[in-house]
């Protein structure tokens, strides 16, 4: 290895441990490792199981200068072979208490190495604020990726406000759905027509003592000031809140959408089959899609978080049963709470012309395919950058965390997608979805969406603000 090993730059990368968060983050590693970085990518260890059990136990050998380590993550061993998600509480109080030490040791094992360059800088989700003060310790540059929207990093910084003007906690259930939640939020500069269910979802409780409610503000009260802060997002997109932000984070770097800047980068073939899925890919569906005629196919993914119990799953099938389009639908195995999914077999008639149900799928190609037309989604920031990137208008269905903000931004700012009722109805899915597809107002939101996608790939091509703002990165902060 000799001195060349000593001076390749060396960045740690650490995602929250959630399938959205693992995803924007991996794409940065890719694009950091094309750029010359050694790249060590740090999942907890219940994750790294899970992403080999999907991708096959050599899947992550073999990628020079691309290794992959892990953590333990705190908390008590599940039962049976652990596919599913982790309760998300239970992490955020974890990611706090247990987190520091195991990682600390893990950067000075790293740096002992002989087979490594020592760690030159680390790359961290913003809600792995542990890693700040590892920063510190190890005395190197800490840059910090923000998984979602502007608007929503914008949002969590005034959580405390929130409290502060007695918004929430609510007095009491009721408030969920009297019409409380339609009350302006016009106070937040940069935040324009938002209302209480606009806002992350943390302050939708009535309990003062509310683990996520409390963790965020926790997040959000670190010393971001000294951070450096990347945002997977783009000037055009949220042009005011980044504005906003900059006041606020003295070094704000947006290089997004990172679909977009991956896809334009000159791909190194081995990097392409580098996958994170934590979930096994079902790719016969991509096959079926090539039997279809271009736009007619509706895509229907809820994440990989999103729970519903079996009446809504039975309205949402039901109204894609009714409305007699071509549709591809994601049902993971923990979609439904409590238990299996049982689709009667009058469903499974009624849909077997034009209907395929798969398990997980490589979302970026699907979205990207000519047969796909629209999309129900639940409006994580990873589905609604790719759905921006591939030009498709949105039906949202947002379900937690910044889902009601991105919801919000589709249909209000954005002018690209529409919303379905919380207590979702099939008359209303089977309505919304033909308008989507073949309506006028779809045919307006596809002229909209492809817009943004022209407007995201010139931002993420070289000379564009988000290519340039990823240079500037690299050589100001990465390599200083």
């Amino acid at each position: 290895m000799g001195n060349f090993a000593n001076r390749k730059p060396h960045a740690v990368l650490i995602p929250a441990p959630l399938q959205g968060h693992i995803n924007p983050l991996f794409k940065l590693a890719k694009l950091l490792h094309l750029r010359g970085f050694h790249i060590t990518f740090v999942n907890t260890e219940y994750n790294h199981k899970r992403l080999l059990k999907s991708r096959g136990p050599n899947a992550l050998d073999g990628f020079p200068g691309f290794s992959f380590e892990t953590i333990p993550d705190g908390l008590t061993p599940m039962e049976g072979d652990g596919d599913v998600s982790q309760d998300i509480p239970s992490l955020a109080q974890s990611i706090r208490k247990n987190f520091l030490k195991p990682f600390c040791e893990l950067l000075t094992r790293l740096n002992d190495s002989t087979n490594v360059p020592p760690v030159t800088c680390l790359v961290s989700d913003y809600f792995m604020s542990f890693t700040i003060q590892a920063a510190v310790e190890f005395a190197i540059p800490n840059v910090i990726l923000f998984p979602a929207s502007a608007c929503f990093l914008l949002s969590i910084h005034h959580l405390r406000s929130f409290v502060e003007k007695g918004l929430t906690p609510l007095k009491d259930e009721s408030y969920l759905t009297n019409g409380y939640l339609e009350t302006k939020v016009d106070w937040i500069p940069g935040l324009k027509n938002f209302r209480l269910k606009d806002i992350a979802d943390y302050i939708r409780t009535t309990d003062p003592n509310d683990i996520m409610l409390n963790f965020v503000i926790d997040v959000a009260d670190k010393d971001h000031k000294n951070s450096t802060i990347i945002l997977n997002t783009f000037n055009e997109l949220e042009s005011d809140v980044i504005n906003a932000l900059s006041s606020m984070f003295p070094s704000l770097y947006p290089i997004g959408p990172l679909p977009s800047l991956l896809n334009q980068t000159p791909q190194i073939h081995q990097l392409d089959s580098f996958g994170s899925n934590i979930w096994k890919e079902d790719t016969e569906c991509l096959k079926w899609l090539e039997s279809k005629e271009s736009g007619s196919v509706v895509y229907v993914n809820f994440g990989s978080l999103t729970v519903m119990n079996e009446e809504k799953m039975l309205e949402f099938a039901w109204g894609l049963a009714n409305c007699n389009k071509p549709f591809l639908w994601i049902i993971r195995p923990d979609l439904v709470i409590g238990g299996t999914i049982v689709l009667s077999s009058e469903f499974v008639n009624e849909i077997s012309d034009r209907g395929v149900i798969a398990s997980w799928c490589p979302q970026e190609q699907v979205l990207n395919h000519p047969s796909i037309g629209g999309f129900l989604t639940h409006c994580g920031w990873n589905s609604t950058t790719e759905s921006i990137c591939a030009g498709i208008p949105m039906l949202c269905w947002p379900f937690f965390s910044d889902q009601p903000t991105n919801c919000r931004l589709i249909y209000n700012e954005w002018e690209i997608g529409m919303e379905i009722d919380t207590n979702v109805k099939r008359e209303e899915v089977e309505k919304l979805i033909n308008e989507l597809m073949v309506g006028e107002k779809g045919k307006k939101m596809r002229k909209k969406a492809i817009e943004l996608k022209k407007k995201a790939e010139e931002n993420t091509r070289p000379g564009g603000c988000s290519y340039m703002n990823l240079d500037k990165l690299i050589k100001e902060v990465l390599l200083k």
